[in-house]
């Protein structure tokens, strides 16, 4: 079977397109190899995106009502990985681990991951004290001390969401000033649990088993400081926030990429007909829930035209 369009990705510029293919009547199947959502399926609280709900909106209660619209749309979903694409020509092909599957049209959702916080053992201690994701994490280190690195809005975010659950909270940011917006800056400076480690950097993490030290780094004197858990705790927390990394190793010489990011126009293209690319894994000024959901969209009205011009 041949579909019209195959969207790599299931975020909200995957779910948004999917709900505007299906509602177009077009043969639609969606592949995402993790849980619906992408990165906001780990967020806590959105209070930023329209229409959320007023009394308390995740980004799990968010994303299951999306997926829900596109599945009412007659979009399929497939749980899988894809190992490469074949993008030319009138027929695309989309190779998985279960199969290959076919479609007139492809839409590249695939989003971006955290990225690393390049400390020395680093590899060593994900899940044993380093975290990526406070929504999943934060209730480990209940009355413990958590770092977080990163000084972005999402960084400062997740700062505030630890602050339910820590007993200490102390941002290390690079710089002397925070880039998060005004208003989140705000909260954490007047939050008493949130404290800050300026114009620093971790360079290293140890412990036996688990994390129980740090080394921290001051990038205007050199000099390095180490931090000890508590006796009592064993070890401590550390959140990586300084912002992500696209996942767009499939198209390494299929598409045109800056900085990892495929460049598209404003309409989605790619420069390759019939391929289309939606949300934070295309180059853009902002990436958040609502321009993911607008890419969405108007991919897929794209792919709807392409797909008429064929017939």
């Amino acid at each position: 079977m041949v579909y019209d369009v195959i969207i790599i990705g299931a975020g909200p510029a995957g779910l948004s397109a999917g709900l505007y293919a299906g509602r177009s009547r077009l043969k639609t199947l969606i592949i995402e190899r993790a849980q619906d959502g992408g990165q906001i399926a780990i967020t806590d609280e959105i209070e930023n995106y329209p229409g959320s709900l007023p009394e308390h909106e995740s980004g799990k209660s968010l994303v299951a009502r999306m997926a829900g619209q596109a599945k009412s749309f007659g979009a399929e979903r497939l749980a899988d990985v894809v190992k490469s694409v074949s993008l030319e020509g009138g027929i695309k092909k989309v190779a998985c681990a279960k199969g290959t599957f076919e479609a007139r049209a492809v839409i590249i959702a695939t989003g971006a991951h955290p990225r690393p916080i390049g400390c020395e053992n680093e590899g060593r201690f994900i899940g044993k004290g380093i975290s990526f994701c406070a929504t999943c994490d934060a209730a480990f280190f209940e009355g413990m001390e958590v770092f977080v690195a990163g000084g972005g809005d999402s960084a400062v975010e997740e700062a505030l969401y630890l602050t339910k659950f820590a007993r200490k909270v102390t941002i290390v940011h690079r710089r002397d000033a925070l880039r998060a917006a005004k208003s989140i800056q705000e909260k954490a400076f007047k939050n008493d649990k949130i404290h800050f480690l300026w114009n620093s950097v971790i360079v290293s993490v140890d412990g036996d088993g688990v994390m129980s030290s740090m080394k921290v780094k001051d990038t205007r004197t050199g000099v390095v400081t180490e931090f000890q858990a508590d006796e009592d705790d064993g070890m401590f927390g550390l959140f990586g926030f300084l912002g992500y990394v696209p996942n767009s190793e499939l198209f390494q010489g299929l598409l045109p990429l800056e900085s990892g990011y495929i460049r598209t126009d404003e309409d989605m293209h790619t420069g390759i007909p019939g391929v289309f690319a939606a949300g934070d894994i295309r180059v853009k000024s902002l990436r958040q829930v609502v321009t993911a959901t607008a890419d969405g969209a108007i991919a897929a009205m794209q792919a709807e035209r392409y797909i008429s011009g064929l017939e």
